[in-house]
């Protein structure tokens, strides 16, 4: 019979996956996976659940809700000075992956070429090549992860269509600067590229770092895409509700995109995160002061049992250097031991990179309640030998 896909079928199955059933197997400690063991807002999961019963369950309208779309506009203006047309400049997607695709689907010509930051969240490369579109890898190095202004300059090229941004940034944790960032941003015009800008993590930034979209930076509020999602930002992954924001002509080409593929997202769940994305002030902080506080005590522990840990500014993860236990293989050996014998998971760096890659950290998520987090570090330091 003729093949399937050749670029599907050569992909191997996600490192996530195989850790997590890994862990299931050993019953391990899973901090590879990146999602909160705790429920989102009872406001919010009460909001959702009452919507069910209020006779609004067919689709909703291909650009989402009006009330989300509003609600999208009301925090981009409250928290970034950004002023967004609810009707013409969101796209209410299902997922902050769906958005993504839907942003590169509705950009790209086969050809085009994409600038990206590696190490990288595993979805990007697969729909870039999916598309016909060609990566180009800038690679940042730990442990401050800063860019490599010669390396990203020549990265770009005639046939660049547009750069990709993870910010906060998985797995290093990094918060692009405003310095940076304008920096790309005139890149972008030099090039008349566009910039897509993952910014699912955009609540969670500690050490008085502070989240700056790009769209927000001088001459890039027509060529950015920016997304968002409601699973990062209420603690409620599953519910998979992301958000766009863009221009209206960009907007319109991600709705195409999004139209033939999903078209709209569960009524109940918009509803519900119209309600909790006007939460006041106080409940966003105290959501980066908790994750600040699982990421301090996590690194407490894993410095407790002899890792090197890596500075880390946003996001759920950071990474750790396991070569002061004195572990000899590699990072995915190391996190196969780990999880059996050890009774913790992590996911190997190496997965975040094509081709060669550092080969000595492990990434541990931080969004777990304190005691999960204690007894992880405790069950490491018996295992390594420093309790």
């Amino acid at each position: 019979m003729k093949p399937t896909n050749t670029l599907l079928a050569a992909q191997q199955t996600t490192i996530f996956t195989v850790m997590s059933a890994l862990a299931a197997e050993h019953h391990a400690i899973n901090l590879g996976q990146g999602f909160p063991d705790t429920e989102g807002p009872a406001e919010v999961v009460r909001a959702a659940a009452e919507a069910l019963l209020d006779g609004r369950n067919q689709y909703a309208p291909l650009a989402g809700l009006p009330e989300l779309r509003q609600a999208v506009a009301a925090v981009n203006q409250r928290f970034y000075g950004l002023k967004v047309d609810p009707d013409s400049e969101v796209v209410v997607t299902s997922g902050g992956t769906e958005a993504l695709g839907c942003a590169l689907a509705g950009l790209l010509d086969p050809g085009d070429e994409v600038v990206l930051f590696e190490p990288l969240y595993d979805t990007y490369l697969p729909v870039i090549r999916l598309l016909g579109a060609v990566p180009r890898l800038v690679r940042l190095e730990p442990p401050g992860w800063d860019i490599p202004r010669e390396a990203l300059a020549a990265a770009f090229s005639p046939r660049t269509k547009a750069l990709l941004i993870n910010t906060p940034m998985n797995p290093t944790g990094k918060v692009f600067t405003a310095e940076e960032l304008d920096f790309i941003a005139g890149l972008l015009v030099r090039h008349d590229a566009y910039a897509i800008c993952d910014e699912v993590y955009e609540y969670l930034t500690y050490d008085n770092h502070r989240h700056v979209p790009l769209i927000t930076r001088p001459g890039m509020r027509e060529r950015c895409i920016r997304i968002s999602s409601a699973g990062k930002t209420f603690s409620l992954t599953g519910w998979k509700v992301g958000y766009v924001t863009a221009a209206a002509p960009l907007a319109a080409a991600v709705m195409k995109a999004h139209q033939n593929l999903l078209f709209a997202t569960p009524q109940n769940l918009q509803r519900a995160v119209a309600q909790g994305l006007m939460m006041p002030d106080s409940y966003y902080a105290g959501l980066a002061a908790k994750m600040q506080a699982g990421r301090d005590r996590l690194a407490a522990g894993l410095a407790r049992a002899g890792f090197a840990v890596l500075p880390c500014h946003g996001s759920y993860f950071l990474d750790a250097d396991f070569r002061p236990l004195g572990f000899t293989g590699d990072d995915v050996a190391f996190c196969r031991v780990m999880t059996a014998e050890a009774g913790v998971t992590a996911i190997p760096v190496s997965a975040f990179y094509e081709g060669e890659a550092p080969r000595h950290y492990a990434r541990f998520a931080f969004c777990k309640r304190p005691e999960v987090l204690d007894e992880a570090c405790a069950r490491l330091a018996r295992r390594f030998g420093r309790g």
